[in-house]
C-alpha cells in the first residue's frame, strides 16, 4: 500500500466517525423514549458487506455497540444476499441474536451504491415499554418478558410492512411510542447512508472493501502490539453480588500468551429462575470494553479491535443463559462484568485499573395507575436510570453518579415528570458513600419519587450493590451499600415489582464505589475539600482519616 493511500484511508477512517455519530444524533433528535433523547441509551455504526464493524459512533454504550458488533453477522446470514434489496430496512429485537434483552430493538438497513450493496447501517435503542410483564427481572421465561420480534424485514423495497407495525401496536402499553421509536431507528439508519454516499463521492470511491480491510486490520494489530505489553500469565479474579433471590459467584481467569489474551468465566454461577441472566453476547460486550479501555484504549472501537479478545462463558450459567431463560434485567449482571474483569487484570497490570464501582444501573420503571380505576385518568408507563459512584482511581477520586461502564446519561427531572404523574421530591448526591482511601470512591445519589394526586405506582426494582458493594482496591475502603425503602423507613426489596400507594414517597439510597489506595495517605487538602462539599462530615473523616486518639 502506498503511503497515498494510507494517508487517504486514514482521512477516510476519521470522515467515517463523523458519519456515523450524525447518524447517532439524528437517532436522540426524533426518538420517542425517554430513555434514548435523554439518556443516550444507544448504539450506532457502519458495517461492511460481511457484517464486520467499520466505524461506531462515541454516543452510546458499550454493551449496545460491542454486542452490535456481533448482531449484524447475524442479519447477513439470515437474510441472504439474493433476498437484500435497496430501500430494505431488517429489524429484530432477539436477546440472543441481538443486545441481550428484548427491550433493545436493532435496525439494520443495507447501504446501496450505483444498484451494488456495499455494506449496512445499524443502530440499537432501548425502548420503554415492549409489552409483557414490562422492565423488570420477575418474569420465569422470555416468553413473559414482552413481543419477540425475530430478524425480519421492518421495510421491503421502501415499503413499511403494515401487518409488523400492528402486531406491535397490538403487544405494547405504549404503541405510539414504540413504533415511534422504530420509524427513528430507521431515520437514523438512513442519515447515515446519505453522509456516506456524500463522503464516497468526494473521494471517488464506488466500495468499501479496501477501506474496511484497511480499518480492521490496522486495529486489530495495535490491539494485538498493546496486548503484547502485558506480563504473560494466568491471573484470576471472583466477585460475589446479589443476584435475585440467591447471591450470584461471578469468576473469571484471564491467560495473557504473547498477544493472545482469553477471558474464561467458568466457575461462575449457574442460570437464575428470574431475569436477571445475561446472554454470551452481552457478557462478551461488556468484557471486551473492560480489557480495551484498560489495555488499549486509544485504538478505535471497530471488529479488528474487539476481535483479539477472546471472550467464553460456561454455556447455561448466569452469563451465558440459554434460551428461553428470562433476561429482561441482564444489564444487572451485565454491567458488574468489568468489575470481576478489572480485577484479574490488576494481578497483571498494578496501578492501571479503579477500584469496584455501583456498576450497574439503577434503572427503574413506574407503572403510574389511577387510584380510582373509575377515575378515567391514563395509564403511564415512566423510566428513569440512575446511576451510583465509580471506583477511585489510583491517581484520582472515583466519579459521583456516574454510570460506568455503561456510559448513559440520567434523564432529568423535569423530562421525567413531564411524562409521567409522579414528583421527584430530592435528589442529591449521598453524604459518606464513597469509599475511604488515598483517592475516595466516587458517592451514590439520594432520590425520593412520589405520585401525583389520584396515582398510586408499582415500580420494578432492578437494583445491585445492596448486600455485596463495591469492594475497595490496595487497601481502599468498600463503598457504602445501597437501600430501598419508603421515606419513613420502611424497607423494600431490591428486586422485583412492588406497590407505592398515593402519600409514600419511595426512597433510592444509590451504593458509592470503592476507595483506592491506603485512607491514611489521602491529602489534608482532599479531606478538607470533602468535608466543606459535604461529600463526608468533619465526625466521620476524623474517624476513617484520622488517628482516633
Amino acid at each position: 500500500m502506498t503511503p497515498t493511500a494510507t494517508i487517504d484511508f486514514q482521512i477516510m477512517w476519521n470522515r467515517l466517525i463523523a458519519v456515523v455519530e450524525e447518524q447517532a444524533t439524528t437517532l436522540i433528535r426524533t426518538a420517542f423514549s425517554t430513555s434514548v433523547r435523554e439518556a443516550g441509551d444507544l448504539s450506532a455504526g457502519l458495517f461492511d458487506r460481511q457484517g464486520r464493524m467499520m466505524a461506531q459512533a462515541v454516543t452510546g454504550t458499550p454493551g449496545h455497540v460491542n454486542a452490535m458488533a456481533e448482531s449484524v453477522t447475524h442479519f447477513a446470514a439470515r437474510i441472504g444476499p439474493q433476498d437484500t434489496f435497496e430501500g430494505d430496512v431488517f429489524i429484530t429485537n432477539d436477546p440472543w441474536l441481538g443486545t441481550g434483552h428484548l427491550h433493545d430493538i436493532t435496525v439494520v438497513t443495507p447501504v446501496f451504491r450505483n444498484g451494488v450493496h456495499i455494506g449496512y447501517f445499524a443502530c440499537t435503542a432501548h425502548v420503554v415499554d415492549i409489552g409483557g410483564r414490562g422492565f423488570g427481572p420477575d418474569g420465569r421465561e422470555v416468553y413473559e418478558e414482552g413481543l419477540l420480534i425475530p430478524i425480519t424485514k421492518f421495510a421491503v423495497r421502501g415499503q413499511v410492512q403494515p401487518l409488523l407495525i400492528e402486531m406491535v401496536r397490538a403487544n405494547v402499553r405504549t404503541p405510539d411510542q414504540t413504533v415511534g421509536d422504530m420509524y427513528s431507528l430507521a431515520a437514523c439508519n438512513k442519515t447515515g447512508e446519505r453522509r456516506l454516499l456524500s463522503m464516497m463521492d468526494e473521494f471517488h470511491i464506488d466500495t468499501l472493501g479496501d477501506l474496511s480491510d484497511f480499518i480492521i486490520e490496522t486495529s486489530r494489530k495495535a490491539t494485538r502490539a498493546a496486548i503484547a505489553t502485558v506480563p504473560a500469565g494466568s491471573y484470576g479474579n471472583t466477585m460475589q453480588v446479589d443476584g435475585y433471590d440467591t447471591p450470584v459467584h461471578m469468576e473469571v481467569r484471564l491467560v495473557v500468551e504473547g498477544d493472545r489474551l482469553t477471558a474464561d468465566f467458568a466457575g461462575t454461577s449457574g442460570m437464575s429462575k428470574f431475569g436477571v441472566n445475561c446472554p454470551e453476547v452481552y457478557t462478551r460486550a461488556y468484557a471486551c470494553y473492560a480489557l480495551k479501555c484498560a489495555i488499549a484504549p486509544e485504538v478505535p472501537n471497530n471488529t479488528g479491535s474487539l476481535e483479539p479478545f477472546e471472550i467464553t462463558a460456561p454455556e447455561g450459567s448466569i452469563l451465558a443463559a440459554r434460551r428461553p431463560a428470562p433476561v429482561s434485567v441482564r444489564h444487572v449482571m451485565g454491567h458488574l462484568v468489568p468489575d470481576v474483569v478489572l480485577g484479574a487484570l490488576d494481578k497483571a497490570m498494578p496501578g492501571v485499573v479503579p477500584a469496584e464501582g455501583a456498576s450497574a444501573l439503577w434503572n427503574i420503571q413506574i407503572s403510574a395507575r389511577p387510584t380510582d380505576p373509575a377515575s378515567g385518568l391514563p395509564d403511564r408507563e415512566i423510566l428513569m436510570f440512575n446511576s451510583g459512584g465509580t471506583g477511585a482511581r489510583p491517581a484520582h477520586d472515583g466519579l459521583s453518579a456516574t454510570a460506568f461502564p455503561s456510559g448513559v446519561s440520567t434523564m432529568s427531572v423535569e423530562a421525567t415528570e413531564h411524562v409521567g404523574p409522579i414528583t421527584v421530591w430530592r435528589k442529591d448526591l449521598r453524604e459518606g458513600s464513597g469509599g475511604t482511601g488515598a483517592q475516595r470512591g466516587g458517592l451514590g445519589q439520594t432520590i425520593e419519587i412520589e405520585a401525583r394526586e389520584g396515582y398510586d405506582f408499582y415500580f420494578n426494582a432492578m437494583f445491585d450493590r445492596v448486600r455485596h458493594p463495591a469492594r475497595g482496591r490496595e487497601g481502599g475502603g468498600d463503598g457504602a451499600p445501597g437501600r430501598v425503602e419508603l421515606a419513613d423507613g420502611t424497607e423494600l426489596r431490591s428486586k422485583g415489582r412492588q406497590l407505592v400507594r398515593n402519600g409514600q414517597r419511595l426512597r433510592l439510597s444509590l451504593p458509592g464505589g470503592g476507595g483506592h489506595g491506603d485512607p491514611r495517605k489521602r491529602s489534608l487538602e482532599a479531606i478538607a475539600e470533602d468535608i466543606a462539599a459535604g461529600f463526608i462530615t468533619a465526625e466521620a473523616a476524623r474517624t476513617q482519616y484520622g488517628d482516633d486518639d
